[in-house]
């Protein structure tokens, strides 16, 4: 049995993994999904002050409170530079990373230099400090490539506001043991937005297509799950095995 622990992307809430979460239990693992601060039950917290520091202090405090070892770390889009942070602060107890559909980020860089468009969305903050949800699309691109009416109107009642600190707030990654950390890299490759280009994923990393569009847990949850499951199997097993 591993534990997964899925953290959700800017605007998004635990809530966004409700169809993965299941089909993973009864596979027979443990799931985690929470809401980081400012989404979903913690939307109150929501403000200026709430940054990239403030997501990764959630997830770390999760994993040391709740004495998590053998983690699948899954992060989608903004949240791949949540678990990278996460990964270098507790990476003894990290079995596996994966990158849905997410960014990656080097030491110091903030989510505008790993995807530069991300400048554009700060330019129209509300406040100055909070970006709302890019609006719907024509399809493909629908609402972060979810084209469904029923599941755009789900998808909508649990999107909030996003903190511009997030996005200029740079991750500090500065320890060597997280390098030795097995990750997956999976690419949602349909009705992706202008002005997103990914990143060449480093040798030896395993990356894995969905055709489907951003929000693959809505869209495809049964596919991704299966992926998810091939990265559990070959995690780094934990230090007592």
């Amino acid at each position: 049995m591993a534990t997964f622990l899925l953290v959700h992307g800017a605007w998004h809430s635990g809530r966004s993994w409700d169809r993965v979460v299941p089909l993973l239990e009864s596979a027979g693992h443990r799931v985690l999904a929470p809401s980081l601060t400012g989404y979903g039950d913690k939307a109150h917290l929501l403000g200026p002050e709430v940054g990239l520091g403030t997501h990764v202090d959630d997830v770390t405090g999760l994993i040391e409170g709740g004495r998590l070892d053998d983690v699948v770390l899954v992060g989608h889009s903004y949240a791949g530079m949540v678990i990278s942070g996460v990964a270098h602060r507790v990476p003894e107890r990290i079995a596996h990373l994966v990158f849905l559909d997410a960014m990656v980020p080097e030491d110091g860089e903030t989510a505008i230099d790993v995807l530069p468009v991300t400048k554009q969305l700060i330019d129209v903050a509300v406040d100055g400090w909070r970006v709302p949800p890019m609006p719907e699309q024509p399809p493909p691109l629908g609402l972060f490539g979810v084209t469904d009416p029923e599941d755009v109107a789900w998808l909508r009642s649990m999107l909030s506001d996003q903190p511009v600190r997030c996005l200029k707030e740079p991750v500090r990654l500065g320890n060597p043991a997280a390098g030795t950390i097995p990750r997956t890299h999976i690419h949602c490759v349909e009705g992706q937005p202008a002005g997103i280009t990914r990143r060449p994923v480093p040798a030896g990393e395993r990356v894995r297509e969905l055709p489907t569009g951003h929000d693959c847990m809505i869209t495809m949850p049964v596919d991704l799950v299966g992926l998810l499951l091939e990265a559990a199997s070959t995690r780094r097993m934990p230090r007592s095995a």
